[in-house]
């Protein structure tokens, strides 16, 4: 077996898929892409509704927790990533979301120089293939598909005409020039119905080049450092076997996640050497960032029975009808099974609706069963569902000891921050205006969650501390930064600060969450990461 190649990337999900792609294309370096997880051979994870299974299979997602907090009455939160070829592309909520352009600008002010929306837009555009929108802003000849929902549903419409009536636009290209107003999301879902993943389109053009190695079901364990130079890795395939070490002539890339690849630094030696002195870990590297700016959206919801005729999902998918749906997905039509658990969205300020947004709005024409995830209502019901944008509360994430198959310390402090709390409160208020609006008082029937008794303010927030979830949008610990800045981790170029031949590409390295969904952002970090690697070996 070859065991030295030009690059190694440690993991094959949305960054680490792209840069198989990218630094293969020339022909003239070699790569080596290692997977925790199995290939991406389930067939729920082509099914965009297979969510509901993938989500919580533990051969296909690291089944994480975060740790109890205040700000979660005291609960731990299921924060499942992905596992698999493909990383949580092939299992995740499918809505294609970029962000708002202050979201970058942001990122540039923070130190990330080079960062900022007009220097990061083309990355964006070069990832996706969306048919129509404005070509200042959207890209029509790249590997990802991207494509609006398939069919309109009167619960939906009845939203979307909700959100409007307080006079913001409705159908506007959210990924376009501006967040602001209501409409259907657009998803990581192709023409034929199917899941768009990261190995479905990046890595399988890769896999088609000779000068690929692909190692998956396969855990690495260390980055090998070597007079102040990563110079490979270590990896093994089950617990408690002999590990494998590959080298790399130029740089080993870590692009498993802002969880696997902060604790893959932390047991590594890089990072607070107090801290790993006292886990029994040899300092390597000191980097007091590694594990530090934690951020997380939180996410509340909203569940209403609706009254009977309307076209609720919880109906669509039952008895002979899911019959019907599974004929229409096999046949490439969009329907029931071929949709994301957000379908309509709506972008709007919680304090004045003609500011830039600072909530995400998330409906559904379907509810589920109280703590049961993804499991249908037996009557017909809708979710609405909010998180706050731009977070303040940060968090941490901390191995516990050596061990490299114990999860880490995952603290995301949920609603730490004053405002974050005074937020959520009038984010709670809005939502029930909404769905008390005249546009949709002839469809709801009953708010069953959190229910009319839930009033006052210490009630509203009480109730979003006892059953607020993850936004599966993990991001922050290895920030990158100028490295002057002690809590930094990676510069512009990605590089860990102070130590060669080791960069970062995921969404750890984001200085603060965007006000979206990560995939898209995390994929266009990669292909401007990509840039950034083939600009430094040029001959490769």
């Amino acid at each position: 077996m070859q065991n030295t190649f030009d690059y190694i990337v440690v993991g094959s999900g949305a960054a680490g898929s792209v840069l198989a792609e990218r630094l293969t294309a020339s022909g003239r370096a070699t790569v080596c892409v290692i997977e925790a997880g199995p290939p991406d051979s389930n067939p729920f994870i082509k099914l965009p509704a297979g969510y509901v299974k993938n989500l919580n299979n533990p051969e296909l997602v690291w089944q994480f927790r975060s740790s109890p907090s205040e700000g979660t009455a005291g609960r731990e939160v299921y924060i499942p990533q992905g596992k698999v070829l493909g990383g949580s592309t092939s299992v995740n909520g499918l809505v294609y979301n970029r962000g708002q352009v202050a979201d970058f600008d942001n990122w540039a002010a923070m130190g990330a120089t080079g960062w900022a929306y007009s220097d990061v837009l083309e990355y964006f555009k070069r990832s996706e293939n969306r048919a129509g929108g404005d070509p200042c802003y959207r890209g029509q000849r790249g590997p990802l598909d991207i494509t609006p929902i398939g069919q309109s549903n009167a619960i939906c419409d009845a939203f979307i005409d909700a959100v409007a009536s307080f006079g913001l636009p409705k159908h506007n290209d959210y990924n376009g020039r501006t967040q602001r107003g209501a409409g259907y999301n657009e998803r990581f879902i192709d023409q034929r119905a199917r899941r768009v993943t990261a190995a479905s389109t990046y890595l399988k053009q890769a896999q088609r080049r000779a000068h690929l190695n692909l190692i998956t079901n396969a855990q690495v364990t260390r980055v090998i450092i070597e007079g102040g130079r990563a110079v490979g890795v270590e990896y093994v395939h089950d617990k408690g076997a002999q590990p494998v070490s590959i080298r790399a002539r130029r740089e080993v890339i870590l692009s498993a996640g802002t969880v696997n690849s902060t604790k893959l630094l932390q047991l590594s030696g890089i990072g607070d050497s107090v801290r790993l002195k006292n886990l029994g870990i040899q300092p390597v590297h000191h980097l007091l960032g590694v594990g530090e700016n934690f951020q997380d959206h939180y996410f509340m919801r909203f569940s209403l029975r609706v009254r009977k005729g309307y076209p609720s999902l919880n109906q669509q998918v039952k008895g002979w009808r899911l019959l019907t749906e599974m004929i229409r997905w096999f046949a490439g039509k969009p329907g029931a099974l071929s949709i994301c658990p957000s379908v309509a969205y709506a972008f709007i300020n919680s304090q004045t609706f003609e500011a830039d947004p600072d909530l995400q709005f998330i409906f559904a024409h379907g509810s589920y069963k109280p703590g049961k995830v993804y499991v249908l209502d037996d009557f017909p019901g809708m979710t609405c569902g909010f998180t706050q944008q731009r977070p303040h509360s940060i968090g941490y994430i901390h191995i516990r000891s050596s061990d490299p198959f114990e999860a880490p310390v995952i603290q995301p402090n949920y609603l730490q921050h004053e405002v974050d709390r005074a937020v959520v409160i009038r984010a709670m208020r809005l939502t029930r205006q909404i769905l008390q609006s005249p546009k949709l008082a002839s469809i709801v029937d009953e708010e069953l969650v959190p229910g009319a008794n839930v009033q006052s303010d210490d009630e509203l927030l009480n109730f979003a501390k006892e059953t607020g979830n993850t936004g599966y949008h993990l991001v922050g610990t290895n920030r990158m930064g100028q490295a002057s800045d002690p809590m930094t981790v990676v510069g512009p170029d990605l590089k860990l600060h102070g130590l060669d031949g080791l960069r970062v590409i995921d969404a750890s390295v984001m200085p603060r969450v965007t006000s979206a969904n990560t995939c898209a952002a995390t994929y266009m970090i990669a292909e401007k990461g990509a840039d950034l690697v083939l600009g430094e070996h040029s001959s490769g």
